[in-house]
């Protein structure tokens, strides 16, 4: 049931017409006392709703209509925040990275948050299937007082199934700008047995699931607290959680070998951090 190993191809196995390309690229504003969106593309089978909200901020959601992702896909998101506008964008669903036969899944997402604003990145989880290439870049502009919390997670299998990445490989690089400098950037490369890998003590000590949070602006302090309080919860539900200030910036690891563990936990957290309630897709 587990698929054998793809090394990376240097020709592609299908022909780039056959695979999805396309993204979604949005533009709030402040207009008055609320947020609205001012501009919305839509590209290939990827859309963004907008559930109604009863406070100043707006909230999208992200749509993937092909209900995953496969080898030589490629997806970008940008997302633009004017001065003083205030936005939550999450994914409608977690993403499913299908096995490749060769090529890299590509997720490039960039976010843009002007003066005073404040911007919510909380998609869902990706979930790579055993045999899957994933490539995904993050890269944000902030302002000088811009606020940011930001998530990503990914899960290494369908624990469900009792799956486990044996091959597959994973590259994740973030690129943080603060008044066009750069303050944090970081870069996680696995490839091949990544379950072998993860199950190394000094990496992942079996962990099937990782998220990290970085929150920029705010009371950085009163922050790395709460995430401290709720260290001990987690470590009970068998999730390791790690935080520190780095740069003027609050970073948050978790790791664990449950994934729906970690995912029940990064909700607690997530609610603490930004002061709300996670969008309404995380919980249908």
């Amino acid at each position: 049931m587990f698929a054998p190993p793809v090394p990376a191809a240097s020709e592609p196995v299908l022909p780039a017409y056959v695979r999805a390309a396309g993204g979604v690229a949005l533009r709030f504003g402040r207009v008055g006392s609320r947020t609205h969106r001012l501009d919305l593309l839509e590209s290939g089978g990827y859309r963004a709703r907008f559930p109604t909200t009863f406070d100043a901020t707006s909230e999208a959601v992200l749509i993937n209509t092909g209900g995953g992702m496969a080898g030589g896909d490629a997806m970008s998101v940008t997302v633009d925040l004017g001065p003083g506008s205030e936005a939550v964008v999450t994914t409608q669903a977690a993403e499913k990275i299908y096995r490749s036969q060769g090529a890299d899944t590509r997720i490039e997402t960039g976010l843009t948050v002007a003066a005073g604003a404040s911007l919510c990145w909380v998609p869902q989880e990706s979930i790579l299937f055993s045999g899957a290439r994933l490539n995904r870049r993050l890269a944000v502009d902030l302002a000088a007082d811009a606020r940011l919390v930001a998530c990503e997670s990914v899960f290494f299998g369908r624990s469900a199934m009792g799956e486990s990445v044996a091959r597959g490989a994973l590259r994740d690089r973030w690129r943080i700008r603060r008044e066009g400098k750069l303050v944090f950037a970081e870069d996680v490369r696995l490839e091949g047995a990544i379950a072998q890998t993860l199950g190394r003590s000094a990496i992942g000590a079996g962990a099937r699931a990782v998220a990290t949070i970085l929150i920029a602006g705010g009371d950085l302090a009163d922050r790395l607290e709460q995430v401290r309080a709720l260290a001990e919860e987690a470590q009970s539900a068998a999730v390791e959680l790690g935080a520190g200030l780095v740069s003027d910036l609050l970073i948050v690891r978790l790791l664990s070998p449950d994934a729906q563990a970690l995912r029940r936990v990064l909700v607690t957290l997530l609610g603490h951090l930004t002061g709300r309630a996670l969008p309404r897709t995380w919980s249908t």
